[in-house]
């Protein structure tokens, strides 16, 4: 039977009109979910007056974190068009590349960002964010929109959102995001980290990402809470709002290097932040020793897994600090509509314990990617996406990620994950951010390169690094060698760059 998804902004538009939806940090303004509702209502109508009919067409954004992206991302999903966030941080011929992949009908961007409009682009442009705020002002001209109806029903099928991939490797991909996987993502995580209509998320991670519109955003707006948008993370800022009595937030969501950044602090202490419900990381691998240490500091930390592709699929659930202790470094449970196996190179599923690729199936699952049959035929098998992320299961079904497949290298004849090696390093109290790559040696074929950050006024040296690893690891999962620096390039969503790391290690090494 096919599952039945109302409009949930109409619905709490409804039932609790002066609930608090959204609050703005950059501007001070804030939207109940009747005003929401009105704001997405009176979007649709500019849709469908500049565009005639929507449906099918796409609605691209460049902005920075704000309100005015879920009202537009609302306002397509009414009118039947398809939401484009993009990644304001690209570069103009990134930003060209992936407008003519999509193929906007519109672009709405901030002024601040007319530099990455390519000048000939063949759609509409609506500029946001200044004193000549065209949407807006078309938003106000707008006469009484269509009433959406408490009981609107959308085909859960239907795709809401294009989010492209980091483009760590290769041209970004547009992942297909259906009403479906939005739904039941932003769900499983609300019900695995507590989230009720009380319930108020900050929110500092891009909304162009996954974890931070579906992750977050929906988690909490599909039971009712309140998010508190952040244009951007500032490591400071933010642990001063997450200690504000009067801001009481609940809930947070940041990629694993976020919340080194906040450990690192001069005048850091966790245990404030114990009053969260849940700290939720994901994005990357989360260190166990790094798990830990919030977790003593009495702080619900939950780790979870997901994809542009799979929504969010995984979390550790709330509420037992000894039980996220004793799960510390793992990416916990599936969500309620989610199936993972763990599966080697010949396919078939592996038992508990061993290290293969996680395939996943169920509602939070893609459709496959835009205009891009082949990578569908690589990436589905018999209704399983293959992620490309390793892990292993344990016996009380908690799954722990290794690494991405693609970024494992072998020495000596083993395989060899740079996260477990990262994970040994950040073990070190003076190590900020560390990045594993392997590069290739004469002798053993691959070796480890690692690149490491020290915590602000800490010293480290390679022979510290390298020691430590002696007295941790296996031989030949040691790094032959260690580059301590100041920067580790990364995305915006948190992964590291390591086809930039392995440039970096061929100038280095030629110098």
């Amino acid at each position: 039977m096919t599952p039945i998804i109302l409009d949930f902004i109409a619905h709490h538009a409804r039932t609790m009109p002066n609930r608090l939806a959204l609050s703005e940090f950059a501007t001070d303004r804030s939207w109940t979910y009747a005003e929401f509702d009105a704001a997405a209502r009176r979007a649709q109508w500019v849709l469908c007056d500049r565009l005639g009919d929507p449906a099918g067409e796409r609605i691209a954004m460049i902005s920075r974190n704000s309100a005015a992206m879920l009202i537009v991302q609302l306002a397509c999903i009414r009118s039947g068009a398809i939401f484009v966030p993009l990644n304001f941080r690209l570069a103009p011929p990134e930003i060209a590349f992936l407008l003519a992949d999509c193929q906007p009908k519109l672009l709405i961007h901030e002024g601040l960002f007319d530099a990455l409009v390519p000048p000939s682009l063949p759609c509409a442009t609506l500029r946001i964010g200044d004193d000549a705020d065209e949407l807006a002002a078309a938003m106000a001209a707008a006469p009484e929109p269509m009433d959406v109806g408490i009981g609107a029903r959308i085909d859960p099928e239907r795709i809401v959102t294009i989010l492209y991939s980091s483009g760590t490797t290769g041209q970004p991909k547009g992942a297909l995001v259906s009403l479906l996987n939005g739904f039941a993502g932003g769900m499983g995580l609300a019900l695995g980290t507590h989230v009720t209509v009380r319930s108020s998320f900050l929110i500092d991670m891009p909304m162009f990402h996954t974890a931070g519109l579906f992750g977050a955003c929906w988690a909490c707006l599909i039971i009712g809470g309140t998010l508190r948008i952040s244009q951007k993370f500032d490591a400071p800022l933010t642990y001063q709002r997450l200690i504000d009595p009067a801001l009481d937030i609940t809930h947070y969501f940041s990629v694993t290097q976020m919340a080194m950044l906040l450990r690192q602090l001069p005048d850091f202490d966790g245990r404030p932040l114990a009053k969260l419900t849940a700290y939720i990381t994901g994005g990357a691998p989360n260190p166990e020793p790094h798990h830990r240490r919030w977790v003593e500091d009495g702080v619900m930390m939950s780790n979870g897994w997901g994809m542009s592709e799979t929504c969010s699929s995984t979390a550790i659930p709330v509420g037992d600090l000894a039980l996220l202790k004793a799960k510390a470094g793992s990416v916990g449970v599936p969500h309620l509509t989610c199936e993972l196996k763990i599966v080697g190179e010949d396919g078939e599923t592996l038992p508990d314990g061993q290290v293969g690729e996680i395939w996943m199936r169920g509602a939070t699952v893609s459709q496959g990617y835009w205009q891009r049959p082949e990578l569908n035929a690589k990436a589905f098998v018999d209704g399983w996406f293959k992620t490309g992320d390793a892990a292993f299961r344990d016996g009380d079904g908690y799954y722990t990620l290794v690494d991405r497949i693609k970024d494992m290298y072998i020495s000596g004849g083993e395989n060899v994950y740079p996260a477990e090696i990262e994970a040994a390093i950040t073990e070190l109290h003076d190590v900020g951010e560390v990045a594993v790559i392997g590069v290739a040696d004469d002798k053993w074929g691959e070796v480890g390169c690692a690149f490491v950050i020290p915590r602000p006024g800490a010293a480290l040296s390679s022979e510290d690094i390298i020691g430590h690893c002696n007295a941790r690891l296996a031989r030949y999962k040691v790094p032959k060698s260690v580059f301590v620096t100041d920067a580790i390039e990364r995305t915006a969503s948190g992964k590291v760059q390591k086809h930039v790391l392995r440039e970096r290690m061929k100038e280095l090494l030629g110098s």
